[in-house]
């Protein structure tokens, strides 16, 4: 099944799981991140907005917001929580507006579930207007790696954190809960960079933040599991 298929057919158990409020990664580092790289943009695109909580975050700030999202159903979710937050049913490889209309973009933790994803960076290109912002999140690459997983070697009395074939690109479709599935794809880190920077969107900034405490309860609580940074911030200004 198409990747934005499967966002359809899970669309709310997502709204369920990750609407304002419910999951304390979006609470305690995501929201927060959103407005710090964001704040003083008057014209702002979401792309794969979900239910919304992230325009509608940024849009407290006094910014002119549009979110778009491949959806419907999320579509419809969003503007039943908040109708003032405009809402598209677009997908971000083929964004319905003119060049140059935005002075941020932001994606949160929607690339690496578009395969190929560079068209959607020369899209975000496009729509900025020069020296506008590029915030992306991420799954961290690291933990992305085929294979990589938290790991206990008893023999050694050891936790550690075992990094997959991380130069190798790979494409997997996960169970994440009980009948939902989605498409996840990995890529090193240089992928996105290299992307980025032939589209004329420059890295001026970048975030690892450490879990936070609520994040690290719902874990297994692995030995040094907050040194391992679960999102990537990518910034970038576009300077071409």
């Amino acid at each position: 099944m198409h990747s934005e298929d499967l966002w359809e057919r899970n669309a709310r158990w997502w709204q369920d799981t990750f609407t304002e409020g419910a999951d304390p990664e979006y609470e305690e580092q995501i929201l927060p991140l959103a407005e710090r790289f964001v704040r003083g943009a008057h014209r702002v695109l979401e792309l794969g907005c979900g239910e919304g909580q992230v325009s509608r975050r940024i849009a407290r700030l006094g910014a002119d917001v549009v979110g778009l999202d491949p959806a419907p159903t999320q579509i419809r979710a969003a503007y039943g929580r908040d109708a003032s937050v405009r809402c598209v049913q677009a997908r971000a490889q083929q964004i319905p507006c003119a060049g140059g209309a935005f002075d941020a973009v932001v994606l949160c933790l929607v690339l690496e579930h578009i395969d190929p994803f560079e068209p959607v960076v020369d899209e975000v290109a496009r729509v900025l207007v020069p020296g506008g912002r590029f915030v992306a999140f991420l799954s961290h690459p690291l933990l992305q790696a085929p294979g990589s997983a938290w790991m206990i070697d008893e023999d050694l009395d050891e936790q550690y954190w075992r990094v997959g074939p991380y130069l190798h690109d790979d494409v997997i479709t996960d169970e994440v809960a009980p009948g939902v599935h989605f498409s996840f794809a990995h890529r090193p880190l240089s992928r996105y960079v290299h992307a980025m920077g032939k589209a004329g969107l420059y890295v001026y900034d970048m975030a690892e933040p450490a879990p936070t405490a609520a994040v690290l309860a719902e874990t297994a609580g692995f030995a040094h599991d907050d040194t391992i940074p679960r999102l990537l911030v990518l910034c970038a200004r576009r300077v071409l």
